[in-house]
């Protein structure tokens, strides 16, 4: 009997999570048609604008240009 009531409250927890996680996701549909230009912001460090005017670079790019000085 016991196991039937905790089998209940797990499904139950576990539909309200889903519905949570899907109204979430919903919101963020809904933002993403309604902004200007209907896109996530660019997280990449390498084409994100702000980071760029900064002078901060991806370690990748970093790397790259560290290699390409210690060869000459």
């Amino acid at each position: 009997m016991q196991v039937l009531i905790f089998l209940e409250s797990m499904w139950a927890t576990f539909l309200l999570t889903l519905i949570i996680v899907g109204i979430a996701i919903i919101f963020l549909a809904i933002s993403i048609i309604v902004k200007k230009n209907g896109k996530f912001p660019e997280i990449h460090i390498g084409k994100n604008k702000a980071m760029r005017e900064r002078g901060i670079k991806c370690t990748a790019t970093q790397d790259r240009e560290a290699q390409k000085t210690n060869k000459k």
